[in-house]
């Protein structure tokens, strides 16, 4: 089959492991022809948003074609409403079978409305990544992008969606909320971790960074990480390890300081270890050399990675957020408590309580395979 997945709602980062890059890596290893019609936006060599110059085509590392798309002119007013430069076009001369959609927010929605009126055996699946805590967060944008705009353009396509998925239980409901998509072509499709990017010598990698920052064996280390602002409550994390003043427990700090938070490096001691910004690879070395992640703030693509690895996980606790607790592989928090996360850190340095955790996480990890997501984003489970 053809499948085309439109990054046109959101960003596209090229030799990254988001869902935009993971389900068509895995739809090309499942046998299936792929190409991604993307924007403009992407990182730059320090993790930080950019715009890319001008429209090009190429092929990704994984075997799928990329197509970006220039803005249409106006750029500054088309850049906001997500309106593209010969979208209807490229649609027509990679023929797909099945277009999945990341996002359903962008002015081309219209476009695609009229794509599928002509070619109707085609299918159209979609997801959503916004919510309530990322996204409609103050009046104008809850209110008046959402509810209206987005909104508005979001109906356009629902005739034609065979399913429109929430990444998050909570996204899922911003979708009927927010964009009042029907109930029953909702569903929930998580976010996940590269099969392949899992290290086979996982022994090997765990010893070589415990050595490097001279970490026992026996030591306990916690992995955290993601852009780091306030409400990630990275802040009080570092204080209740500092706290514990345990020589044997460690923490290590993948991610970006917002300039809010650069007073964090002040804080740092031998046994808390910021790294800045960590490429993909980096990330998951980090992960699998330590004992559990801990997230005491706002959802990260870190969360669903941690538990897909394989590690007992501590989070924050929001509502309609708890879908990473498979079988008790996850403890949820308040958050902003340090004394219950003192609590918590405590119990997991219990070397009885911890096993029992570490069992029911790596039971827990197969759920979040994009090998095994990508095959029911397309309904193929």
């Amino acid at each position: 089959m053809k499948i085309v997945h439109l990054c046109l709602s959101c960003f596209y980062i090229d030799n990254y492991s988001y869902q935009e890059n993971m389900l068509p890596k895995y739809h090309v290893k499942m046998g299936h022809d792929v190409t991604v019609i993307a924007s403009l936006v992407s990182f730059n060599k320090d993790g930080k948003p950019c715009l890319l110059k001008s429209a090009s085509e190429y092929f990704d590392k994984d075997g799928y074609k990329v197509i970006r798309l220039e803005y249409k002119s106006p750029n500054k007013l088309y850049k906001t409403l997500r309106k593209y430069e010969g979208f209807y076009e490229t649609l027509e001369n990679e023929r797909p079978d099945i277009i999945f959609s990341h996002g359903v927010s962008m002015a081309d929605n219209s476009v695609l409305r009229k794509y599928f009126k002509k070619h109707t055996n085609v299918k159209l699946y979609a997801d959503n990544h916004a919510d309530y805590i990322n996204s409609a967060t103050n009046f104008l944008s809850k209110n008046v992008l959402h509810k209206i705009i987005w909104r508005h353009y979001a109906k356009k396509i629902e005739p034609y969606l065979t399913k429109c998925y929430g990444v998050t239980p909570m996204r899922c409901r911003f979708l009927k909320e927010m964009y009042h998509i029907d109930n029953n072509i909702i569903d929930f499709l998580p976010m996940g971790v590269d099969d392949e990017s899992i290290p086979s010598n996982k022994d090997e990698i765990r010893n070589n960074i415990r050595k490097q920052f001279n970490i026992g064996e026996e030591d306990f280390l916690i992995f955290t990480g993601g852009k780091i602002d306030k409400r990630k409550n990275t802040h009080i994390l570092i204080d209740v390890i500092k706290q514990l003043d345990n020589p044997k427990l460690h923490l290590v700090i993948c991610g970006v300081l917002s300039p809010e938070m650069a007073y964090l490096k002040d804080k740092f001691n031998k046994n808390i270890h910021y790294l800045g910004w960590c490429n993909s690879e980096q990330v998951m070395n980090y992960m699998v050399a330590s004992d559990c992640a801990c997230f005491p703030g706002t959802h990260s693509t870190l969360w669903e990675q941690s538990v897909g690895v394989g590690l007992p996980c501590i989070l924050k606790l929001w509502n309609e957020m708890t879908h990473m607790d498979i079988n008790n592989n996850c403890i949820f928090v308040k958050g902003n408590d340090a004394e219950e996360l003192q609590q918590v850190i405590t119990k997991m340095l219990n070397k009885d309580f911890y096993t029992k955790l570490e069992i029911n996480a790596k039971n827990a990890a197969n759920s979040f395979l994009y090998s095994n997501i990508a095959k029911n984003a397309i309904e193929l489970c």
